[in-house]
């Protein structure tokens, strides 16, 4: 693997996320693991049709979910700016998202809306609130997976990467500690995009850029540092989580590995899905496929951590190293393939 391009883990990153997302839609949130045997099998290994009467009813396999439409906007909005422009963003969502929404959980594109993004819905067009104004408390993953486009275009510089995360995830989700978590996320993805593993050894790495102040965590806990001001996350210990889960993946502590659903916890929330991913892309470092459905196969909130680990593993094998069928069953996977190609092509090497 050491001798991929930064370009093709870029796109391996963006493509990966595309593919979890759409692996997710059918099985999607089958908290009893019994029942989502029964209706998908022993073990899913490709897209599947939702159930009519469930989330994402009607769609079809491969079809993407809202959350890769959002991430669509983000990636657009970034390639037709070469940067990150919130204002377009925000835009985008005013015109192209929220007249598609009625407050609801199963209106609108993508067959479901999550919690987050109805919350902004409701604060901005009923109640005319400002962008700045309309991110709620809601403690899952949706930030986090449109924000995994900006820790690829700013993949080469941290600091650019955590302002723009941040910024970002701020306009629907205002808890400090997802938003630190969030941009942990991005910065392990963009590391991996580097080239750096997801090994014990990455979370010194990130330590070290906190150090530099370049990553803007609180660095108290690094010797002879000083706090780097204001406006900093207050705890790095986002940062220092993966490195110990690589290290039980690396023991294989979990068998099999879909039961990380199991000790993680299957919900939504940033503190079950986070550990989870960085488990699987730690343990299936070198092999997208066994990543991407162990995410799958454990029920519950399985779109989310597939296309979390989907990044973070397309991010370490490259897009030669997914496998073609994966591509081929995406629904528009040219545009989506395309997409990622141009965003790749905006990183400073």
């Amino acid at each position: 693997m050491a001798n991929i391009t930064i370009q093709d883990r870029a796109i391996g990153a963006i493509m990966g996320a595309y593919i979890g997302d759409a692996l997710g839609l059918g099985p999607h949130w089958y908290y009893n693991l019994d029942e989502l045997r029964q209706q998908y099998g022993p073990w899913i290994n490709d897209y599947t049709d939702p159930q009519a009467d469930r989330y994402h009813g009607g769609m079809k396999a491969g079809q993407q979910s809202q959350s890769g439409l959002i991430l669509n906007m983000l990636v657009d909005s970034i390639i037709a700016y070469d940067d990150y422009n919130e204002a377009d963003f925000c835009h985008r969502l005013d015109t192209e998202l929220f007249p598609l929404l009625d407050g609801t959980p199963n209106v609108g594109p993508g067959g479901f809306t999550s919690q987050s993004i109805r919350e902004a819905w409701a604060l901005r067009t009923q109640h005319n609130k400002p962008w700045g104004q309309v991110a709620g408390f809601t403690d899952n993953t949706e930030a986090a997976e449109r924000t995994l486009a900006l820790a690829v275009r700013y993949a080469t510089n941290p600091s650019k990467l955590a302002s723009t995360v941040s910024r970002n995830t701020l306009l629907t989700q205002c808890d400090e500690t997802i938003n630190a978590l969030t941009v942990a996320y991005g910065a392990v993805l963009s590391m991996l995009i580097q080239g750096h593993p997801l090994d014990q050894h990455l979370s010194s790495k990130l330590m070290q850029l906190v150090k530099d102040q370049t990553l803007p965590f609180h660095a108290m806990t690094i010797p002879g540092s000083k706090p780097s001001g204001a406006g900093t996350f207050a705890s790095p210990d986002a940062l220092l989580t993966p490195s110990s889960i690589a290290q039980a993946a690396s023991e294989d502590l979990i068998q099999p590995a879909w039961k990380v659903s199991i000790v993680y916890g299957m919900p939504c929330a940033v503190y079950h899905q986070f550990p989870a991913c960085y488990y699987l892309a730690a343990r299936f470092a070198d092999n997208f496929e066994s990543a991407v459905l162990h995410a799958i196969n454990g029920g519950g909130q399985n779109m989310a951590r597939a296309m979390l680990t989907g990044a973070l593993v397309g991010a370490q094998v490259g897009i030669n190293g997914i496998p073609q069928r994966f591509i081929d069953g995406l629904d528009n996977s040219d545009a989506l393939l395309a997409r990622a190609r141009q965003l790749s092509s905006k990183i400073n090497t």
